[in-house]
């Protein structure tokens, strides 16, 4: 343990070299291998994973679950824990794919910044849109990185136009690209006009090497692409594109940079502006809509719980984001939503899915709990002063489906794994008097997350299961009331969800709204849309 005194002034002191951000994009933009190239560029790893695209890659430090190695996408987020530059990242890599919004959703509820990850050739993506949603709704600044500007793509300033038009972002360029897409020549500083020009390893599995080139000898070698370039700084200036500290930070807009991450081109750039830009972690606001201080007891929230990382021990561990007050291994908190003790023996910091113990952490960091079974996303955790975090939402599921074992002599290790998905978040439990606890209903945002139960209930529990797909398309939040109205109606029915919610769901929304028109003094309330633009 740490013999410095912990005085308020050290504990706002290391809060302030804290940057904790999320890497946001659609399926396939480059947000894993971007995750790996930082870490890369931070030397805390001698070399990237990413090699020949998602087909053929090894599977990246951040991508540690077997089913992610073999499809070649993010299913799960993952934590990476480094020092650059005399700061502390606490970089969060989330799903990339749609059926895992929740997942999302609850990192973004631990980060202060993120980086929006833009593929050059495609802009914003729907999935994009629906998290760039997230981030607007919890004031999250956001980083714009367009990637792959080493491979053909659309024109800079039309990028730029379309996160204006669109998300009503004012894009602040913070680099450009000298060279169209897919004939990228290196990049440009815009406050200064300095020009890398860079060297890609073979494979982009190292660092690219960088050159500072004299603008007039670049200006020489590359005429055409340097008048461009000026031309189009120049006009960014005039419109008023300049870097504005108060409209990044209050959401107005966003500094952009370009680059290529699997070149590992503009990524050491990228780090840096994080360290430069992203906000150090602020004073958080409780459930009650008061601020809890940085120097005020420990207290931090439970964003993700997953199990699995560790295959010898098949252990279940929380990942917690210290809100204020200093962590000290070994430390014992309140579970705010039982009152119980919770002892912090077995604390991790995690780097993917390797783990050394920590023995102190500071707000903005993410620390991970070993064997935290009575652990959920959501729970607040505390010393001294009880504190409650607001909750976070679960998402409105859309596919249903029942779940049974396929070998009737697996029936306890059936329920240990239905509950523990359940508990991890991994997808809804819904059960009903009818149905029984041998056939309880599972509720996915999208169908990919039945793969990850299916496959996991096999590997992990070895309990097979069998999914019946339920003709149910949406859902809503009632009560007793409703329970007894729907009773005698079709196509609907009425099953609790873990957490006590009563969630009535119907097999299409004509026949809801018919439902709904006979029952008018019945509640039947909206959850929180999958598509996160409520």
């Amino acid at each position: 343990m740490s013999d410095t005194p912990t005085t308020p002034d050290r504990i706002v002191d290391e809060a302030r070299r804290r940057r904790s951000f999320a890497v946001i994009s659609h399926p396939d933009a480059g947000k894993s291998t971007l995750t790996e190239a930082l870490a890369l560029h931070a030397q805390v790893i001698d070399s990237a994973g990413a090699v020949h695209g998602k087909s053929g890659r090894k599977g990246v430090t951040s991508d540690w679950m077997e089913m992610e190695r073999q499809r070649g996408i993010s299913v799960s987020s993952a934590v990476l824990q480094f020092e650059y530059s005399g700061a502390v990242i606490n970089l969060l890599d989330t799903p990339g794919h749609g059926d895992f919004s929740e997942d999302t959703y609850r990192v973004l509820a631990a980060v202060d910044a993120a980086v929006m990850l833009l593929d050059a050739a495609k802009g914003l993506e729907p999935q994009t849109l629906k998290l760039f949603d997230v981030c607007r709704s919890r004031h999250i600044p956001v980083i714009t990185f367009v990637n792959k500007w080493d491979r053909p793509g659309r024109e800079a300033l039309e990028l730029l136009d379309e996160v204006e038009q669109t998300i009503g972002l004012r894009p602040m360029p913070v680099t450009w690209p000298l060279g169209v897409a897919g004939e990228l020549r290196g990049l440009i500083e815009v406050s200064t006009g300095e020009f890398t020009r860079f060297t890609r390893a073979a494979g982009g599995a190292t660092r690219a090497s960088a050159e500072k080139v004299e603008a007039d000898v670049i200006a020489a070698e590359e005429p055409d692409f340097w008048s461009t370039a000026q031309d189009e700084i120049a006009l960014l200036a005039e419109i008023g594109a300049t870097f504005d500290e108060k409209d990044f930070l209050s959401g107005k807009a966003t500094p952009v940079l370009f680059g290529a991450a699997l070149s590992n081109i503009g990524v050491a750039r990228l780090l840096d502006a994080l360290v430069e830009l992203a906000p150090a972690p602020s004073e958080r606001e409780d459930a009650e809509g008061r601020p809890r201080a940085l120097d005020a007891p420990l207290s931090g929230l439970v964003f993700k719980v997953q199990a699995g990382m560790d295959k010898a021990h098949r252990d279940r561990m929380a990942f917690l984001r210290i809100n204020s007050g200093r962590f000290e291994r070994g430390m014992v908190l309140t579970h705010g939503a039982t009152g119980k003790p919770f002892a912090t023996k077995y604390a991790q910091s995690v780097f993917g899915n390797q783990r050394t113990t920590v023995e102190e952490a500071f707000p903005g960091d993410i620390v991970g709990l070993v064997n935290a079974n009575a652990l959920r996303p959501g729970d607040t955790l505390y010393s001294d002063d009880a504190v409650t975090f607001p909750a976070i939402p679960s998402f409105a599921p859309e596919h249903f489906a029942v779940a049974r074992t396929a070998d009737a002599g697996k029936t306890k290790q059936f329920r240990r794994g239905i509950e523990q998905l359940d508990g991890e978040g991994v997808i809804q439990v819904l059960r009903s008097d009818l149905r029984g606890d041998q056939a309880p209903v599972l509720a996915a945002v999208g169908p990919l997350q039945f793969d990850v139960v299916a496959a996991r209930m096999a590997s992990e529990f070895s309990a097979p299961i069998r999914l019946d797909v339920l003709p149910y398309q949406i859902a809503r939040v009632t009560d007793e009331a409703g329970e007894a109205a729907l009773s005698s109606q079709s196509e609907c029915e009425v099953l609790l969800r873990s957490d006590g919610v009563r969630l009535a769901v119907f097999s299409n929304k004509w026949r809801m709204e018919v439902i709904l028109r006979k029952f008018p003094d019945v509640p039947f309330e909206p959850l929180l849309a999958g598509t996160v633009t409520d």
